[in-house]
């Protein structure tokens, strides 16, 4: 099984100047590499606050004979550093954020510093430089958020939306992708099970029987922020369509027959993860391929995506990783494994 997002693009990056917030990062590396590789973009300013990221970034083999990169060493916490890299700017693709969910528990003042306050200052310098486009990566654990992590995106998520009343109806314009786990990436199940097995368990810990959660390559996140980027009018949140899958299947498929300890749901973690909630349903747009929540702006109009076949979502409708129609089994799982070079996986 692999997803293929529809491509508006019409090489729309071409000549384009792109800032990616959080660039030495899984998605920012991948991003960056997919643009570099594929379109031919005036240039790519990659900023970060790591300098060692950036350096080791420079110096590998992926990036290193590639041109047109440029790289700052900035925070989103810094307006007038995020003010002076994005001079000249068209597009903006805002990934950096503090995710690890026992992180933001233990440290909230630093997560909204980060999530809800680099949220504010990423618009205020896309408008004041007129960037034509800014799309920000938000997170399933921002529906109905029950941790920290999760509301300081949902924050951000509401920050970047109302963002288009501030820039005008010619100036800059924001919206926001929303997807599920990444496989692979660091921090999910799937390296904690590998780094398990190698280390030779008996057991592998299950949080609990029943839970799902929704599934994503590196490779396929790319896509969608592209095609997102490309089709997006300003104020729309943007949901894939992806698959789920039940952890213990997971663990099956990793180690077939080894025993499986319930360890208990961690706290500020969910059974199931929810990417748009029954509420949100009501303003819920459905494409082949995606979701698209529309925002509550009165001089909003559909009437480009009527065109293009999208329709409205039934009564009642909502999507989570335990109602979603589509289910990875063992080979769905290996063929995602298997379509995700350079995924970590």
């Amino acid at each position: 099984m692999t997803h293929r997002f529809h491509d508006f693009s019409d090489n729309f990056l071409d000549g384009a100047a792109i800032l990616v917030t959080g660039g030495t990062g899984s998605f920012g590396k991948a991003f960056i590499k997919n643009i570099l590789t594929r379109h031919n973009p005036a240039k790519v300013i990659i900023l970060s606050r790591d300098e060692l990221k950036q350096y080791e970034m420079q110096q590998s083999r992926e990036f290193r004979d590639l041109d047109g990169l440029r790289y700052f060493i900035g925070d989103v916490r810094d307006r007038d550093r995020l003010e002076m890299a994005m001079r000249g700017v068209d597009y903006v693709v805002h990934a950096a954020a503090l995710k690890q969910v026992p992180a933001a528990e233990y440290n909230p003042f630093e997560c909204i510093h980060t999530n809800v306050l680099g949220a504010e200052n990423v618009v205020q310098a896309a408008i004041r430089n007129d960037v034509k486009k800014v799309i920000a990566l938000s997170t399933d654990k921002a529906a109905n958020p029950i941790n920290l992590y999760g509301a300081s995106k949902l924050a951000s998520d509401k920050i970047f939306i109302a963002a288009n009343h501030l820039s005008g109806m010619d100036g800059t314009r924001f919206s926001v992708v929303r997807y599920g786990n990444v496989i692979g990436s660091r921090g999910s199940v799937i390296p904690f099970f590998r780094q398990l097995l190698a280390e030779g368990v008996d057991e592998l810990p299950i949080t609990h029987p029943d839970m799902t959660r929704f599934w994503i390559t590196l490779r396929q996140g790319v896509d969608f922020v592209l095609s997102c980027l490309s089709q997006m009018q300003g104020g729309e949140t943007y949901v894939p369509k992806i698959p789920s899958m039940k952890i213990t299947d997971i663990a099956n498929c990793m180690a077939p027959g080894m025993k499986q300890r319930i360890v208990g749901i961690r706290p500020g973690e969910k059974l199931h993860e929810i990417m748009v909630p029954m509420d949100d349903g009501r303003m819920t747009l459905e494409q082949a391929d995606r979701f698209i929540i529309q925002p509550a702006f009165k001089w909003w109009t559909n009437d480009e995506y009527a065109i293009s076949g999208a329709k409205p979502v039934i009564n009642g409708f909502s999507y989570s990783s335990d109602n979603n129609d589509e289910w990875l089994d063992a080979n769905g799982l290996a063929n995602l494994l298997e379509n995700a070079p350079g995924d970590g996986a």
